[in-house]
Protein backbone atom coordinates (compact mmCIF):
# COMPACT_ATOMS: atom_id res chain seq x y z
CA UNK A 1 0.00 0.00 0.00
CA UNK A 2 1.31 3.61 -0.86
CA UNK A 3 2.01 5.70 2.27
CA UNK A 4 -0.62 8.62 1.80
CA UNK A 5 1.59 11.85 2.47
CA UNK A 6 0.29 14.01 5.27
CA UNK A 7 -2.48 16.49 5.05
CA UNK A 8 -0.23 19.08 6.54
CA UNK A 9 2.41 19.01 4.44
CA UNK A 10 2.33 23.52 3.15
CA UNK A 11 5.16 22.58 0.70
CA UNK A 12 4.12 19.32 -1.31
CA UNK A 13 6.43 20.31 -3.92
CA UNK A 14 9.22 18.77 -1.27
CA UNK A 15 8.58 15.37 -0.30
CA UNK A 16 8.64 14.29 3.30
CA UNK A 17 11.12 11.82 4.21
CA UNK A 18 9.37 9.58 6.91
CA UNK A 19 10.68 6.37 8.91
CA UNK A 20 7.34 4.40 10.34
CA UNK A 21 5.25 6.96 9.20
CA UNK A 22 6.86 9.64 11.33
CA UNK A 23 7.30 12.65 9.14
CA UNK A 24 11.35 14.17 9.60
CA UNK A 25 11.48 16.63 7.01
CA UNK A 26 8.94 19.71 7.35
CA UNK A 27 8.73 19.74 11.31
CA UNK A 28 12.35 20.53 10.62
CA UNK A 29 12.17 23.45 8.61
CA UNK A 30 9.11 24.75 10.60
CA UNK A 31 11.40 24.29 13.35
CA UNK A 32 14.63 25.96 12.12
CA UNK A 33 12.70 28.68 10.76
CA UNK A 34 11.28 29.52 13.85
CA UNK A 35 14.74 29.21 15.64
CA UNK A 36 15.87 31.90 12.93
CA UNK A 37 12.79 34.03 13.51
CA UNK A 38 13.73 34.03 17.39
CA UNK A 39 17.15 34.93 17.29
CA UNK A 40 15.92 37.63 14.55
CA UNK A 41 13.77 38.92 16.83
CA UNK A 42 15.60 38.82 20.11
CA UNK A 43 18.48 41.01 18.07
CA UNK A 44 15.74 43.29 16.91
CA UNK A 45 15.25 44.54 20.85
CA UNK A 46 19.34 45.57 20.38
CA UNK A 47 19.33 47.33 17.62
CA UNK A 48 16.46 47.38 15.36
CA UNK A 49 18.05 47.63 11.98
CA UNK A 50 21.16 45.23 12.17
CA UNK A 51 19.35 42.40 12.36
CA UNK A 52 16.76 43.63 9.13
CA UNK A 53 20.17 44.12 7.59
CA UNK A 54 21.34 40.62 8.41
CA UNK A 55 18.13 39.50 7.03
CA UNK A 56 18.40 41.07 3.78
CA UNK A 57 21.66 40.57 2.83
CA UNK A 58 20.56 36.89 3.68
CA UNK A 59 17.77 37.07 1.30
CA UNK A 60 19.48 38.76 -1.55
CA UNK A 61 22.23 35.87 -1.59
CA UNK A 62 19.60 32.68 -1.04
CA UNK A 63 20.17 31.87 2.04
CA UNK A 64 16.97 32.55 3.90
CA UNK A 65 13.76 32.30 1.77
CA UNK A 66 11.38 34.08 2.95
CA UNK A 67 7.80 34.76 2.61
CA UNK A 68 6.39 36.47 -0.55
CA UNK A 69 4.89 39.24 1.23
CA UNK A 70 8.66 39.87 2.36
CA UNK A 71 10.33 39.42 -0.87
CA UNK A 72 11.16 43.02 -1.08
CA UNK A 73 13.65 42.47 1.73
CA UNK A 74 15.59 40.66 -0.45
CA UNK A 75 16.26 43.43 -3.12
CA UNK A 76 19.08 45.68 -3.59
CA UNK A 77 17.04 48.92 -2.44
CA UNK A 78 16.18 46.85 0.55
CA UNK A 79 19.80 46.26 1.24
CA UNK A 80 21.15 49.89 0.80
CA UNK A 81 18.24 51.11 2.68
CA UNK A 82 18.81 48.90 6.09
CA UNK A 83 22.68 49.61 5.98
CA UNK A 84 22.52 53.19 5.87
CA UNK A 85 20.14 53.06 8.77
CA UNK A 86 22.00 50.39 10.66
CA UNK A 87 24.91 52.84 10.36
CA UNK A 88 22.86 55.66 11.44
CA UNK A 89 21.43 53.94 14.03
CA UNK A 90 24.79 52.68 15.60
CA UNK A 91 25.99 55.95 15.58
CA UNK A 92 23.25 57.81 17.36
CA UNK A 93 24.00 55.53 20.31
CA UNK A 94 27.09 56.99 20.97
CA UNK A 95 26.23 60.03 20.94
CA UNK A 96 25.21 61.56 25.09
CA UNK A 97 21.91 61.76 25.49
CA UNK A 98 20.72 61.06 22.25
CA UNK A 99 20.87 57.36 22.90
CA UNK A 100 18.09 58.06 25.77
CA UNK A 101 16.01 59.90 23.64
CA UNK A 102 16.58 56.60 20.80
CA UNK A 103 15.16 54.26 23.48
CA UNK A 104 11.64 56.40 23.92
CA UNK A 105 10.52 55.32 20.23
CA UNK A 106 13.13 51.94 20.23
CA UNK A 107 10.39 50.56 21.93
CA UNK A 108 7.54 50.52 19.25
CA UNK A 109 10.37 50.11 16.43
CA UNK A 110 11.73 47.28 18.00
CA UNK A 111 8.77 45.47 18.30
CA UNK A 112 7.40 46.25 15.23
CA UNK A 113 10.80 45.05 13.39
CA UNK A 114 10.57 41.70 15.69
CA UNK A 115 7.35 40.68 14.24
CA UNK A 116 8.30 41.77 10.79
CA UNK A 117 11.41 39.35 10.76
CA UNK A 118 9.49 36.34 12.76
CA UNK A 119 6.55 36.85 9.98
CA UNK A 120 8.87 37.20 7.25
CA UNK A 121 11.13 33.69 7.57
CA UNK A 122 8.16 31.75 8.46
CA UNK A 123 7.56 30.62 4.88
CA UNK A 124 6.12 26.66 5.76
CA UNK A 125 3.27 27.99 8.35
CA UNK A 126 -0.25 28.86 7.35
CA UNK A 127 -1.25 32.77 7.77
CA UNK A 128 -3.09 32.61 10.88
CA UNK A 129 -0.21 30.72 12.96
CA UNK A 130 2.30 32.48 11.22
CA UNK A 131 1.00 36.43 12.39
CA UNK A 132 -0.14 34.74 15.96
CA UNK A 133 3.79 33.85 16.47
CA UNK A 134 5.03 36.62 14.69
CA UNK A 135 3.28 39.05 17.18
CA UNK A 136 3.79 36.38 20.62
CA UNK A 137 7.02 35.52 19.80
CA UNK A 138 8.89 37.84 17.90
CA UNK A 139 7.18 40.98 19.07
CA UNK A 140 7.28 39.83 22.31
CA UNK A 141 11.20 38.85 22.52
CA UNK A 142 11.89 42.35 20.70
CA UNK A 143 9.91 44.09 23.21
CA UNK A 144 11.64 42.05 26.22
CA UNK A 145 15.33 42.50 25.14
CA UNK A 146 14.77 46.55 24.33
CA UNK A 147 12.97 46.59 27.89
CA UNK A 148 15.90 45.56 29.30
CA UNK A 149 18.64 47.57 27.24
CA UNK A 150 16.30 50.67 28.00
CA UNK A 151 16.80 50.33 31.78
CA UNK A 152 20.28 49.77 32.26
CA UNK A 153 21.20 52.90 29.76
CA UNK A 154 18.42 54.85 32.23
CA UNK A 155 20.46 53.16 35.31
CA UNK A 156 23.69 53.49 33.33
CA UNK A 157 22.96 57.29 32.99
CA UNK A 158 21.56 58.17 36.47
CA UNK A 159 24.58 57.14 38.14
CA UNK A 160 27.28 57.66 35.99
CA UNK A 161 25.83 60.99 33.99
CA UNK A 162 26.17 59.16 30.89
CA UNK A 163 29.83 58.06 30.89
CA UNK A 164 29.04 54.39 30.84
CA UNK A 165 26.63 54.75 27.76
CA UNK A 166 29.14 54.22 24.92
CA UNK A 167 30.14 50.64 26.77
CA UNK A 168 26.64 49.51 26.91
CA UNK A 169 26.13 50.45 23.28
CA UNK A 170 29.26 48.57 22.22
CA UNK A 171 27.71 45.47 24.12
CA UNK A 172 24.19 45.94 22.49
CA UNK A 173 25.86 46.16 18.68
CA UNK A 174 28.25 43.19 19.66
CA UNK A 175 24.75 41.29 20.96
CA UNK A 176 22.67 42.18 18.20
CA UNK A 177 25.04 41.10 15.08
CA UNK A 178 26.25 37.77 16.66
CA UNK A 179 23.04 36.85 17.17
CA UNK A 180 21.52 37.87 13.60
CA UNK A 181 23.96 36.15 12.32
CA UNK A 182 24.05 32.79 14.39
CA UNK A 183 20.68 32.83 13.47
CA UNK A 184 20.86 33.44 9.73
CA UNK A 185 23.89 30.56 10.18
CA UNK A 186 23.27 28.01 12.71
CA UNK A 187 19.54 28.88 14.27
CA UNK A 188 19.50 26.20 16.94
CA UNK A 189 22.42 27.52 18.23
CA UNK A 190 20.83 30.76 18.11
CA UNK A 191 17.62 29.85 19.59
CA UNK A 192 20.16 28.70 22.89
CA UNK A 193 21.54 32.34 22.80
CA UNK A 194 18.33 33.49 23.13
CA UNK A 195 17.29 31.80 26.07
CA UNK A 196 20.99 32.71 27.64
CA UNK A 197 20.28 36.09 26.48
CA UNK A 198 16.45 36.38 28.24
CA UNK A 199 17.61 35.14 31.27
CA UNK A 200 20.61 38.33 31.58
CA UNK A 201 17.96 40.79 30.19
CA UNK A 202 15.13 39.58 33.13
CA UNK A 203 18.27 39.62 35.60
CA UNK A 204 19.35 43.12 34.84
CA UNK A 205 15.76 44.23 34.55
CA UNK A 206 15.61 43.06 38.39
CA UNK A 207 18.97 44.09 39.31
CA UNK A 208 18.66 47.56 37.59
CA UNK A 209 14.95 48.43 39.51
CA UNK A 210 16.15 47.32 42.87
CA UNK A 211 19.07 49.56 42.72
CA UNK A 212 17.12 52.43 41.67
CA UNK A 213 14.48 51.93 44.02
CA UNK A 214 17.73 51.98 46.32
CA UNK A 215 18.82 54.95 45.45
CA UNK A 216 15.44 57.11 45.59
CA UNK A 217 14.65 55.10 49.02
CA UNK A 218 18.14 56.29 50.76
CA UNK A 219 17.94 59.77 49.28
CA UNK A 220 17.61 62.54 52.05
CA UNK A 221 14.87 63.88 52.24
CA UNK A 222 14.35 67.96 51.46
CA UNK A 223 14.44 70.36 54.24
CA UNK A 224 11.09 71.76 55.80
CA UNK A 225 10.89 75.11 55.56
CA UNK A 226 8.80 76.93 58.28
CA UNK A 227 7.38 80.15 58.64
Amino acid sequence: MQEREPCWNLRPEIPLASIRGFVILAPMEIFLSICLGVGLSAACGFRVFVPLLCLSLAAKFGAVPLTPAFAWAGSTTAVIAFGAATVAEIIAYYIPWVDNALDSIAGPLATVAGVVVMASVLTDIEPFWRWTLAAIAGGGLAASTQLATTKARAASSLTTGGFANPVLSTIENVTSTVLSIFAVVWPIVALILVIGVLAVCWLIIWFVGKRVLKFFRDKPAPPVVTA
